[in-house]
Formats: structure tokens, C-alpha cells, sequence
């Protein structure tokens, strides 16, 4: 009875500890008697036991693998060293396992190679300027030698690319170089729009200062004819209520001599009088007839 207990609690043990649970984002390769079984994936699964094995435990997350820096040689026999970053995920658990012995250093060895390969048709400057392409292109060759892996290759990207120290003082130099030469550029640019500007607003100036002028000369003649044609029109008016009010030969007489005395008190050296006004009288009289004569004309 004893020994019939020992053994259901072995038998339990035993069932107990062939029981597995696979966990998400996992595979797991089972080998009956040393040959490929079957693949395992998330959940409750019993092993046989002693005739089953779990061969090897795949992780199907993406995951990333961060290479040492590579010495590569472009084609103008420059020597640099460049660390790659390779995303890659795992597909099929089988092909994994028995597909490539040690798949993170064949994978490595495999990048190294293609990125030989690839930079050795590249020049230094096109290297430096070429990454997406470089990216591109290894992810390509990269991804379909490690198919038959069970592997995908997501993504690839080129960490560091470092040239020797003479190229990057060299580098440094030109950058410098074109830098200070852009400035000037910018400088010259700068100093060529400020002299158009001043140019444009001192020709803008003058032409509104010419402007005014023409405006205030324009002004001043309209004022000067305005004011000559109210003169005009006051005298008319003048004339016009003279002739009206009929004036006397004494009224006359005394406009005549306020008249000669204005005249005295001018400029002119010389009074000429007609010979045929004798004395104020007869200027009186003159100058009644020029009234009249202009009335009826």
C-alpha cells in the first residue's frame, strides 16, 4: 500500500513537471527522441515524458543587436570604421533553430561583409551622404540571406561612421571654410539690399520733394491769377459803379489830381501829359470822355 502511494506521487510529480505553459510572444521547439517534433506556441501544453524535450526556447518580439564598429575601405582607399544597428525579428521557430548555427554571429559576420561590399563602390563623400541608401540597400541583401534562417531583417542603420583623424580635421577645416564663406556671402547680400533701400528712398525722396514743389508753384500761380482776376473784377466794379452814380466834373477833377500825385510819387523820371489837356479842367474832361467811350463800348 505504501509502495502504491510513493509511486501515484512520483507519477504526479512527474505529470506535474511535464506540464507547460508557453507565455506570449514565444515558441517553443519540442524533439521526440531527438528528432524535430512539433512547435509549441502560447498556452497549455504536456510534454511526454522522457521522450520529449524542449530543444530550444524562441523569442518572437522584435528585437535589436547594436555591432562593434567594422573597418571598411571605400573606393578612394580611405580606412573608417563603422558600427551597424540591425532590427530583426524571428518568423519561424524551426528554421531558426536548425536553420544556422549561432544566427547573432552569422548575422554579424553577414552585415560586416555586405557592408564591405557596399562601401568599397562609394567614395568617401558619398559614403558620409549615402546613408539612407546604404540603409536600404543592406536591409535588402541582409533580409533575404537570412530567410532561410527564419529570420526578418526590419531594419538596418549605420550608428557611427568614423574616419581617420587627418580626414576629419581635413573635414573640419572645409566646414569652417564654407561656413565663413557663406557668412560673407550673407554679409555682401546684406550690405548690397541696405544700399538699394537707401538709393530707393533717396530717389523716392526727391521725386515727392520735386512733387511738392510743382504742387506749391501750381498753388502759388492759381493764387497769383485768382488774385489778379479779383483785382480785375474790383476795378470792373469799381468802373461800373462810377459810371453809375454819374459823377461830377468837380469828383473827377479831385480823382485826376490824387491820380498825378501817384504817379508823381513813382519811379518814373518823366510825366508825359497830353498837350491837348489844358490845365485840371480840361484833364477832368479827358477823363469824363474815357469813362463814357468805355460805358458804350
Amino acid at each position: 500500500m505504501l509502495f502504491l502511494l510513493i509511486l501515484l506521487v512520483i507519477v504526479l510529480v512527474v505529470l506535474i513537471a511535464n506540464i507547460k505553459i508557453v507565455p506570449q510572444t514565444n515558441a517553443y521547439i519540442i524533439e521526440r527522441l531527438g528528432g524535430y517534433h512539433t512547435t509549441w506556441s502560447v498556452g497549455l501544453h504536456i510534454k511526454v515524458p522522457f521522450i520529449d524535450r524542449i530543444a530550444k526556447k524562441v523569442n518572437l518580439k522584435e528585437q535589436v543587436v547594436d555591432f562593434e564598429p567594422q573597418p571598411v575601405i571605400t573606393k578612394d582607399n580611405v580606412t573608417m570604421q563603422i558600427d551597424t544597428v540591425v532590427y530583426y525579428q524571428i518568423t519561424d521557430p524551426k528554421l531558426f533553430a536548425y536553420g544556422v548555427e549561432r544566427p547573432m554571429m552569422a548575422i554579424e559576420n553577414l552585415t560586416a561583409t555586405t557592408l564591405r561590399n557596399i562601401i568599397g563602390d562609394l567614395e568617401l563623400d558619398e559614403s558620409l551622404t549615402s546613408r539612407d541608401t546604404i540603409n536600404t540597400r543592406m536591409r535588402a541583401i541582409l533580409d533575404e540571406a537570412t530567410d532561410p534562417w527564419g529570420i526578418k531583417v526590419n531594419r538596418v542603420e549605420l550608428k557611427n561612421i568614423m574616419p581617420p583623424a587627418a580626414i576629419r580635421d581635413a573635414m573640419e577645416r572645409q566646414m569652417k571654410a564654407e561656413r565663413e564663406r557663406r557668412e560673407s556671402i550673407l554679409k555682401a547680400e546684406g550690405e548690397k539690399k541696405s544700399t538699394i533701400l537707401i538709393a530707393e528712398g533717396e530717389k523716392e525722396s526727391a521725386i515727392l520733394r520735386a512733387e511738392a514743389k510743382k504742387e506749391s508753384e501750381i498753388r502759388e500761380a492759381e493764387g497769383e491769377a485768382q488774385a489778379i482776376l479779383t483785382v480785375q473784377k474790383a476795378v470792373a466794379e469799381g468802373i461800373k459803379l462810377i459810371n453809375a452814380a454819374d459823377p461830377k466834373d468837380g469828383y473827377l477833377t479831385i480823382k485826376s489830381l490824387e491820380s498825378l500825385e501817384a504817379l508823381a510819387n513813382g519811379k518814373s523820371t518823366k510825366i508825359v501829359v497830353p498837350s491837348n489837356i489844358q490845365g485840371l479842367a480840361g484833364l477832368a474832361t479827358s477823363l469824363t470822355e474815357v469813362v463814357t467811350t468805355a460805358k458804350e463800348n
